[in-house]
């Protein structure tokens, strides 16, 4: 049998090619009684749309846009590194990526960049903010606008966001726990705990999951309140080392977000190194010389190459109305210690340039 064309669909919905056209393409001018016409002859027809075909033959291509914060971090670093790739591999499927930086400590700015993306030359937009009532408007307005939207890293739930491309913050907050626990096993004391922003939803669902694992199963260990550091090193340098100063019973360090070279210089200039069982987020240049070094016990990762794949797949997926694949976006949590670093990303790069 050969596969219906839409040819097959105009005859069995008794319209024409150009009515099919518009159907397919969501173009407004169709009355719904023909777009339920259409949708039934489709289905009755068991029709597959090659998108393919037809953005080549109308030569469409896909103008996507990143905005991350614009901060030294090395994992933000590391992401626009890995969306700058996947943007290069996309580019045989017409798929484009412009990557935009903000300050993060300004969402008016943010949001007056969303403001002025218009669908006419956006197919989707992938964000790692957080979720504040200026970032929540400035989504919604631009969902509104038929503009797909991904959060890339950390949640944004309540602003009406497409998609949340990223680890389970929540379950990796309890792992967090665990290994804090674990590796403390024997001691009693408290547990200091460092955030660039409460605002962000990976850091709330992270402390959630780390409360909970430790009291349940750790009730030796008293995590404290969050101290947050707005991403500035000097800032934790202060804030962390006046803690640290106050609070002569810290037995471990838990980083749910960026700074670790921050708080290995304030441990170095304390001669506090290896003094604290300490987790962190994510494996960069230095949390990986910290884990060699044994300054760092354990990184709970993600992967930035899955990540930013998988940001443009759905975005992909959203501007054309298909259906993603669960399983292929879900991203893995990863534990990493000293022995079982993987190898430098730089090595890799090496090996695909020779």
């Amino acid at each position: 049998m050969t596969r219906p064309t839409v040819n097959d669909i105009a005859r069995e919905a008794g319209v024409s090619l150009a009515t099919v056209d518009r159907v397919l393409n969501a173009r407004p001018g169709v009355r719904p009684k023909t777009i339920l016409a259409v949708h039934q002859a489709i289905d009755r027809l068991g029709y597959v749309r090659d998108l393919a075909a037809a953005n080549l033959a109308r030569s469409r291509s896909y103008r996507m846009v990143a905005l991350l914060p614009d901060t030294d971090s090395q994992f933000v670093q590391t992401l626009a590194t890995a969306l700058t790739e996947a943007a290069a591999l996309a580019a045989a499927s017409r798929t484009e990526l412009e990557l935009l930086r903000y300050p993060p400590e300004d969402m008016h700015i943010l949001a007056a960049r969303l403001a002025r993306l218009q669908p006419e030359d956006t197919a989707g937009v992938a964000l790692m903010a957080p979720e504040t009532p200026i970032v929540r408007d400035a989504v919604r307005a631009l969902r509104g606008r038929g503009i797909p939207l991904v959060a890339l890293g950390s949640d944004l739930p309540n602003t009406g966001r497409d998609h949340f491309v990223g680890i389970d913050s929540h379950a990796a907050g309890r792992t967090a726990g665990v290994l804090m626990g674990r590796f403390c096993r024997g001691l009693k004391g408290r547990v200091l705990l460092i955030a660039d922003s409460m605002l962000l939803r990976d850091s709330i669902e992270r402390r959630r999951g780390f409360d909970e694992v430790l009291q349940a199963d750790f009730p030796d260990l008293d995590a404290m309140p969050t101290l947050e550091t707005h991403g500035a090193p000097d800032v934790l340098h202060r804030i962390v080392g006046d803690r640290l100063a106050a609070t002569p019973d810290v037995v471990g360090i838990y980083l749910l977000g960026s700074g670790h070279r921050a708080l290995a210089a304030l441990l170095r200039d304390r001669d506090l190194l290896g003094r604290f069982v300490v987790i962190g987020h994510e494996l960069t240049p230095h949390s990986r010389s910290a884990l060699r070094s044994g300054h760092l016990d354990a990184v709970i990762a993600q992967n930035p190459g899955h990540l930013a794949r998988s940001a443009l797949r759905v975005l992909r997926a959203k501007a054309d109305r298909q259906p993603i694949d669960e399983g292929q976006e879900q991203l893995r949590i990863e534990v990493v210690i000293r022995e079982n670093l993987p190898p430098e990303p730089a090595d890799d790069c090496h090996i695909r340039a020779a």
